[in-house]
């Protein structure tokens, strides 16, 4: 059965409507969109791998890729349904009908398809990686060899969804002083370019020596005026140096390492690391993945080269018979509370409880260094903003000051 992407008109209202809609063919699709109240105009069929080979610049693929959001409200429907007894593929009939992101409706079509043809669904889902990532498949594929899938599919739900909380609250956290970096940067851009040059010319007619900072000002405000193209193009090329270099291995993890060493945001960095490595090997132990797969999979999730090393590093020493704990303790990037907490939960056997307990305090640690980090940049970035724009006013000022006393 083929998918495709149609426009239609609503008969009656003439409104234009477009969806997903799986049929033979495009005369059967016509057929059924019919019944539905719908005059069909255009359809083109999805391939088979159109995601894999969509260009990730398209304006389409951007606008149509559904967020975690999304996926996280659709994987709770869908073990919902399971839960209620629904076989699996009638589950993601139902499912089908609810999503409303094309792009998510055509990957849960694709996948529908496959299933009905007797393929995993862990191996359909593997088809489409920007929409399911390896954590997702992998919990999934030890959700169906355990017969658990509905459990699987909660506890995915809930791990996607703690991890979106977490990172709104920091992006919304950090909005506000963004914002002001914004507008206090293009306060003084304005003042230098536009004020700055319109005062220059009394000073011009001033027959005495000017002040250092008055001079530095007016230094700073002709280079900016008659040079912005070339700052423009120095902090492109610098831009797009530094892109390319943190591309490299060495650059990334001399990058990486670099942001541990931050003060403040380093050690903010090195809490959401370890939140997130707690979190998401405690999800996929949960699931009954295998210790060294799901040691993989967390490498990849972390963010920070220097603490992939680690977990690197980790995965060898397993593999040697050695414990969690120890490896992590040797390499002193994660605390002694958790290494403390890893190793008492191996030797009880309640691993995946402790590295839960691990998350939720990592969790909460973040969230009241987030606020605290933004109530010091707040009163900061003020203070530094009105000693930016007291230094123009001063340096302008005081020159203008000189002369009237001059005069006088």
């Amino acid at each position: 059965m083929a998918v495709f992407e149609y426009r239609g008109i609503l008969i009656g209202s003439g409104k234009p409507v477009k969806g997903v809609r799986d049929a033979e063919n495009a005369k059967v699709l016509r057929a059924v969109l019919r019944k539905d109240g719908i005059l069909l105009t255009t359809a083109a069929e999805e391939k088979a791998g159109a995601e894999k080979k969509q260009s990730s610049l398209s304006f389409k693929a951007f606008t149509g890729r559904p967020s975690t959001a999304d996926v996280a409200l659709a994987t709770r429907q869908l073990a919902t349904l399971m839960r209620a007894g629904i076989p699996l593929l009638d589950s993601l009939n139902a499912l089908i009908d609810q999503v409303e992101k094309d792009g998510l409706k055509r990957a849960l079509t694709a996948i529908r398809e496959q299933v009905r043809e007797g393929i995993s669904f862990a191996k359909a889902l593997e088809q489409h990686p920007t929409i399911f990532p390896p954590l997702y498949v992998n919990m999934v594929r030890a959700g169906e060899a355990s017969g658990t899938l509905e459990g699987v599919l909660e506890r995915l739900t809930d791990f996607m969804e703690s991890q979106a909380r977490l990172q709104g609250k920091v992006v919304a956290a950090m909005a506000y002083p963004a914002l002001m970096v914004l507008i206090g940067t293009t306060l003084i851009s304005v003042l230098m370019v536009a004020v700055v040059p319109n005062v220059v010319t009394i000073f011009q007619s001033m027959d005495q020596a000017l002040p250092w900072y008055t001079a530095t000002l007016i230094a700073v405000s002709n280079a900016m005026s008659n040079y912005w193209w070339l700052i423009l193009l120095v902090i492109f090329a610098a831009s797009w140096g530094f892109r390319r270099w943190k591309r490299t291995p060495t650059g990334h993890f001399a990058w990486d390492r670099f942001v541990l060493r931050i003060p403040v945001a380093g050690s903010l960095v090195q809490m959401l690391s370890i939140a997130r490595f707690a979190r998401t090997l405690s999800t996929l132990l949960g699931a009954g993945v295998a210790l060294l797969t799901a040691m993989d999979i967390v490498r990849n999730v972390l963010g920070n080269a220097v603490l992939e090393k680690v977990v690197v590093e980790a995965i060898g020493s397993i593999r040697e018979g050695q414990s969690i704990a120890e490896p992590l303790r040797r390499s002193g990037r994660f605390p002694p509370m958790v290494t403390h907490m890893i190793a008492v939960g191996e030797k009880s056997g309640q691993l995946e409880k402790m590295l839960e307990s691990v998350s939720n305090a990592y969790d909460a640690a973040v969230e009241s260094r987030v606020q605290l980090l933004t109530s010091l940049l707040e009163p900061l970035m003020i203070v530094l903003m009105g000693g930016a724009v007291g230094f123009i006013a001063v340096s302008i000022l005081m020159p203008l000051i000189q002369m009237s006393s001059f005069a006088g």
